[in-house]
């Protein structure tokens, strides 16, 4: 690879990625809401129960994320992503033939656990290990194309199921996995032309941290705690938001406005495409936290306005798009390349199961306490995960001495 080649992002990659992220979400997430109700009645379980299901699978899948992480550094991002392809068809195969409710919850289980061996944390990951020097813009190229998940499966999965059952859907979906992603990955381990992240051509392939080596588990540690704070208002919302708007009095004009959420995820990832570059990356994380909590906010002060609401779906929009890029791009610009995907699976693994909890968090809250108090609580936490990414940027800027003293364990 010459010189040159290597600055440039690797735009075949990034296209092909990009549509099996959009196959990955599509299928392995965003379809369950639409096909949950026909679920619960086949199963004879409750709404909630099958969308408690789901919460289980969700948060074990999450559990299961750092071993995936080190299995990406080991053999390679592209091998992992390849495997995951095959197990996310058989799992959503054995959705649609399980013969009852435990078996129906080990599939599912199973289902988002591939989830991890697919989508973004892998894919990240894969950007990574094929030219980590352009990696970030790499990440952000592949998030715009990844928003359209939602846009393009949610239409196809409730026109399949007009003509078919639930189970039928995910065996199509399934072999969509098998046929499309499955080759896709197979191709893409082999262009990546290494194993892993821990074995480079040379130094010059490598990108280093910025952190003193003392400030980084510190820095990890409040890194973690922002992305999970992030994650559960984020998750929270995503599932509520219709209904929270309906609650402060916006009527039937909630749905349309919550349309608007996708569109500013999507238009957030573009306009840092173009203008975020020079942009550090720690400041991009910071401003992505404070957009959720600050549209928490809007919407508590000018409800039921439906301009207020409206710029609520917008803020919100944009803070959750650029979340989806930092989250994957922090990581690398703090930490360096070396062992990348066993700290996205640490971070995946702290995400996937804090939000796990979150819709049923704001659920019970709502119920309890009423939907002004317990959105207030949910921006407090949104303010917590601001606090935690500023207090990264001190630990930037750490004397020597202050290192040294860290590193001790001293005060």
């Amino acid at each position: 690879m010459t010189p040159v080649a290597s600055e440039r992002p690797p735009i075949a990659a990034i296209l092909a990625l990009g549509l099996t992220q959009i196959i990955g979400y599509g299928t392995l997430y965003y379809s369950f809401s639409i096909l949950a109700l026909d679920m619960a009645r086949g199963l004879d379980w409750s709404a909630e129960w099958i969308f408690g299901a789901l919460s289980a699978a969700l948060l074990i899948g999450g559990l299961a994320a750092p071993a995936m992480g080190k299995w990406i550094d080991r053999f390679g991002a592209g091998r992992v992503m390849t495997l995951g392809s095959a197990i996310a068809a058989i799992a959503l195969a054995g959705c649609a033939f399980a013969p009852g409710k435990v078996a129906f919850v080990i599939a599912l289980i199973a289902v988002e656990t591939a989830s991890n061996l697919v989508q973004y944390g892998a894919a990240f990951a894969l950007l990574v290990q094929i030219r980590p020097r352009v990696a970030q813009r790499s990440i952000t190229y592949l998030t715009l194309i990844g928003g359209f998940a939602s846009t393009i499966f949610w239409p196809i999965t409730a026109a399949l199921h007009a003509h078919f059952s639930w189970q039928s859907v995910y065996l199509i979906f399934a072999a969509i996995n098998l046929l499309v992603c499955l080759p896709i990955h197979t191709w893409l381990a082999r262009s990546a032309g290494h194993r892993g992240t821990g074995e480079k051509s040379g130094a010059t392939r490598r990108i280093e941290p910025s952190l003193p080596a003392a400030a980084r588990t510190p820095a990890f540690i409040l890194m973690v705690t922002g992305f999970a704070l992030e994650s559960f208002v984020n998750a929270a919302l995503l599932v509520h938001m219709v209904p929270v708007m309906s609650a402060l009095g916006l009527g039937a004009m909630a749905v349309m406005v919550g349309t608007l959420f996708g569109p500013s995820q999507v238009m957030s990832r573009f306009i840092n495409m173009v203008f975020g570059g020079s942009l550090p990356q720690l400041m991009l994380a910071v401003i992505s936290a404070v957009l959720l909590p600050a549209a928490l906010v809007i919407l508590l002060l000018t409800a039921p306005s439906v301009p207020g609401a409206v710029v609520f779906a917008v803020v919100f929009g944009l803070g959750s798009g650029l979340s989806s890029i930092v989250q994957g791009t922090l990581t690398l610009a703090l930490f360096g390349s070396e062992g990348y995907g066993q700290r996205q699976g640490k971070v995946m693994s702290a995400r996937l199961a804090v939000s796990s909890t979150a819709p049923f968090a704001l659920a019970f809250l709502m119920g309890n306490i009423g939907v002004s108090w317990s959105l207030s609580i949910t921006a407090g936490l949104g303010a917590a995960a601001v606090a935690a990414l500023l207090a990264i940027r001190p630990l930037m800027r750490m004397p020597v001495a202050a290192q040294t003293a860290l590193a001790r364990g001293e005060p």
